[in-house]
């Protein structure tokens, strides 16, 4: 996969998040510019930091869920060869605690902004008859666990990814989703602070015994976004160490067994 990238341009939301950094860093290393999108001043601090390993950037403050804004900002970033919906947040538990705008927020920041960026970067990608889609989702958008508005955008993604897929692939785009289970980003540090054995608590309910590093969620995103996943698009793939291939706490408990 080494220099696939060298002289692309990938466009990631989300950028100054903790998989967002790890991906303008990945594919910075790659050879890639970076177009780093985010809605708070911090992804401008990537210039500097990658910048001194030789990694082009160019940052743009934007909320995604602004389309005049998003159009606005691609056009400044010239061709875009690979668009990674990376942007997302949960701020919401529970349906109870959920009201009618707060749901609405939730949705917009989780598919509306990712359908924004695509209908922004698509017509580009129909006229040089190339481009890929990285989505990333969550296994949210699989089951019920929680965060539901943020699940019903990340289930909408899904669907999303597969008419993207569907109805562009005669152009050559293909569109793709990855769907991480917990991941180590910042967010559990806070997380932490309040409960010590939180990640503990999680990790029993993971076959691999841990949770995802963001470093995983990146490389399965390279693989979709690389020429060697030339025949994949309309793929839903969860990055999860395994915590959708079934219940193993209840399997522990039917059985009696700790495998």
């Amino acid at each position: 996969m080494a220099g696939q990238f060298t002289g692309k341009t990938i466009a990631i939301t989300g950028a100054a998040g903790g998989i967002g950094q790890w991906l303008c860093r990945f594919f910075g290393e790659e050879g890639a510019t970076i177009a780093a999108i985010d809605r708070v001043e911090k992804v401008n601090d990537l210039v500097d930091r990658l910048g001194k390993d030789g990694i082009t950037v160019k940052p743009a403050v934007v909320e995604i869920t602004d389309a005049a804004a998003v159009q606005a900002a691609f056009a400044g970033f010239g061709d875009v060869h690979v668009l990674i919906n990376n942007a997302g947040v949960s701020r919401y538990k529970t349906l109870q605690q959920t009201a009618p705008a707060d749901w609405q927020a939730d949705v917009d920041a989780n598919l509306n902004g990712a359908y924004t960026c695509a209908h922004a970067v698509l017509p580009q990608m129909v006229e040089r008859r190339s481009g890929n889609i990285v989505n990333v989702g969550s296994v949210n958008g699989l089951s019920a666990l929680g965060d539901p508005a943020y699940s019903a955008g990340k289930a909408g993604m899904i669907a999303m990814t597969k008419a993207i897929a569907q109805e562009y692939g005669r152009y050559g785009i293909r569109s793709n989703i990855v769907l991480p289970g917990t991941v180590r980003t910042p967010i559990w540090d806070e997380r932490k602070a309040k409960d010590p054995n939180v990640l503990k608590t999680l990790e029993r309910w993971y076959p691999l015994g841990r949770i995802v590093e963001p470093e995983e969620v990146a490389r399965v995103i390279a693989f979709l976004a690389s020429d060697m996943a030339s025949a994949v698009t309309g793929a839903a793939i969860p990055v999860d160490c395994g915590l959708t291939s079934g219940n193993i706490v209840m399997a522990r408990e039917l059985t009696l067994e700790d495998f």
